[in-house]
Parts: C-alpha cells; structure tokens; sequence
C-alpha cells in the first residue's frame, strides 16, 4: 500500500455530518487494517466541516486540549494520532476544518493550521491532481473503491483502486493512481471538473 503522509486536502467542498463520519476513516478497507496503526496513513489529512458539526464534536466528549481556536479529540484513533479541529478566519468568513495530527509531533497542528490558511487563501479556486484523485477517493462509496489484492501484479497490490466504466457497459478496476485526466474528470462532480491546475513556480 502507498503510504501517505504530507499534509493535504482529502475533500473538496464542506462536508456534511454524515460526510465527516464516512471521512473519518476512508481508509476502512485497507488489508492490513487490522495489522498495523496506518498513522502515516491518516496523518496530514484534513477538510472542512460545517460549523454545526464544529460544534457536535465539540461538545461530545471533553476535548484533550484546547489551544485557541483549535481542539483536540479525546479519542485516539491509533497511536499518537488524532482529530484536531481549527475554528479559522479566512477572507472574512469563519471557518471550520478538521485534520490528523501526530501529537507526538510537537509542531503538527500549528504545521496543520498554517498548511490549511496557506491552501485556502489562494486567489483562485484550483485543484491538483493530487487533490482530485483524493477527492474521488473519498466520494467514492465503498462498493465501487477497494484496493488491488492478489489478482493483481506483486508490485501494485494493496494500491487504491475505483470502478470506472467501460464499453459496451463492462465495469473494471483501476489504480487510483493511473487514472487519466478524462477518466478523473468523470469521476469529478460536474463543478470540480474544470477548475484550473495551480501555477507550479
């Protein structure tokens, strides 16, 4: 399995309650989920939530800490890993965003924080190909995502893989990593489809 780490955005949009819950663990599938902690599985991830379900998380349990605007979950998810919440300004409107830190990292959720302003103060809504093929992953249900077991090469197995169709209406599976910029454009919901690639300085 590839194995993610830099912090990045997983979900385009604000997600719903029922959207968070499912964010929470997009990586339920993954074969070895019962063999390792996946830290740097999870680790970096982070996208906006209402401020509704800011405020449920909030008050469900006790936070860990609370450092300003931010919150930390009680709960672990696996080792030193768990939810943060930032409650930030940007361009004058209040937000709110949940995200992966490693608390054993001392510098994580200011990092977490600063990556978030730094993503969403850009002038120009845009969307890499990195954030494209995270969001199919994460809108994806289940049953049309997985990951590439036995069947397929030594080197690729336990990479992610989606469903995509085919013709004459013949469905097969695909790294989520190999998708073509067509094939990741159908995938997109119609109002992602033509934002434009960030300039690369």
């Amino acid at each position: 399995m590839t194995i993610l780490s830099p912090i990045r955005k997983v979900f385009q949009g604000t997600a719903t309650r029922q959207q968070m819950f499912s964010l929470f663990d997009r990586h339920a599938q993954r074969p070895s989920r019962w063999e390792d902690g996946a830290s740097a599985l999870y680790a970096g991830e982070w996208f906006e939530v209402t401020e509704a379900a800011h405020d449920y998380m909030f008050e469900i349990l006790p936070p860990l800490w609370i450092h300003g605007s931010m919150f930390a979950i009680r709960e672990f998810l696996t080792g030193s890993l768990t939810s943060v919440f930032f409650a930030l300004g940007i361009d004058g409107v209040d937000r709110r965003f949940h995200g992966y830190c490693d608390l054993s990292d001392r510098g994580s959720t200011e990092a977490m924080r600063l990556a978030i302003l730094e993503r969403e103060c850009r002038p120009v809504r845009t969307m890499t190909r990195d954030e494209c093929l995270e969001h199919i992953w994460s809108s994806t249900t289940e049953a049309y995502r997985g990951y590439a077991d036995d069947r397929w090469p030594q080197p690729v197995r336990g990479q992610r893989t989606v469903v995509l169709c085919g013709e004459p209406r013949r469905a097969f599976h695909k790294l989520l990593s190999d998708l073509t910029d067509d094939e990741i454009s159908a995938k997109l919901p119609v109002q992602l489809r033509h934002l434009p690639a960030p300039l690369v300085a």
